[in-house]
């Protein structure tokens, strides 16, 4: 009897450490560009950070071996964070599917649309540095954001530079896609500037760079979004069937813009059951 108190003591004590998130900073010894804000890091209202200037990943791992691992981009507008419902409060339910999941706290662009990006390939290549002390398979690391962290999540799937930045697939939560008429004019403008070249235009219109290399998605969104219209998602939804990349999306009839995990989205049920089914279909976890 004491044998098995001891033992179910140590397992309990095992759950709990492994439920303790670990913090990493992206860039240690500074960051490859600049994007020239400085001071500290702002606390706003509803969980939403500003102002970053120290870019982390907060990792929560599973207790699963060789686990699927999501990074997480939460939106904001490409000029603040919503840390808490599009970021820390879905990492009990990832856990639960057995999945390492991290939240990703990246950095502005602030005129400089180099780093968001290089923000989010820096977090990829960490999972896969750390995939053996972290109990996760490299092949099996998704990229997944919402609003403008969607921009960033389709963005590290079409522009990634190399195997090692590849995410094997995206999850995007109403995302932000194109910077052409339909776009979302204050991630446009905080990302690339008032008057952009058209070229950059181009460059960052995601739905125009998807490749037959480009990784499998799912897509998520209400059909009444006023603040990122549903051409975003759609368009990019084409553009990967046209290149024969796996495809889901789900179009819920209505719900606006920016629910995340919260409770209060009327088909919350649905969308957490349609991603776990898709995740166990077709990233296999």
């Amino acid at each position: 009897m004491k044998k098995i108190l001891i033992m179910s003591l140590l397992a309990i004590a095992t759950s709990v450490c492994a439920q303790q998130p670990i913090e990493m900073l992206l860039w240690p010894n500074g960051a490859p560009n600049s994007n020239g804000l400085t001071g500290t890091e702002e606390d706003l209202n509803g969980g939403r950070v500003a102002n970053v200037v120290n870019p982390s990943i907060t990792v929560f791992k599973s207790a699963t071996p060789n686990s699927t691992t999501i990074i997480m981009c939460p939106g904001g507008g490409y000029a603040r964070l919503a840390m808490n419902h599009e970021g820390f409060d879905m990492a009990p339910w990832f856990n639960a599917q057995g999945i390492t999941y991290v939240v990703l706290k990246y950095r502005m662009p602030n005129g400089n649309h180099e780093v968001p990006l290089s923000d989010a390939e820096q977090a990829i290549r960490l999972v896969r540095q750390h995939a053996s002390e972290w109990n996760v398979d490299p092949n099996k690391v998704g990229i997944m954001g919402a609003s403008a962290g969607g921009h960033l999540a389709s963005t590290l799937a079409t522009h990634y530079s190399s195997k090692e930045t590849r995410p094997d697939f995206q999850i995007l939560f109403y995302p932000v896609i194109t910077m052409k008429p339909y776009t979302h004019s204050g991630s446009r403008g905080n990302l690339l500037g008032q008057s952009p070249s058209a070229e950059l235009e181009k460059k960052f219109s995601n739905e125009q760079q998807v490749t037959p290399d480009t990784p499998k998605a799912f897509i998520m969104l209400s059909s009444d979004d006023g603040t990122v219209v549903p051409e975003n998602s759609i368009n990019y939804y084409m553009a990967l069937i046209q290149n024969k990349v796996s495809a889901a999306m789900h179009i819920y009839p209505i719900g606006g813009h920016g629910w995340g995990f919260r409770d209060n989205f009327k088909y919350k049920r649905q969308w957490t059951g349609e991603l776990e089914k898709w995740l166990r279909e077709e990233v296999v976890l």
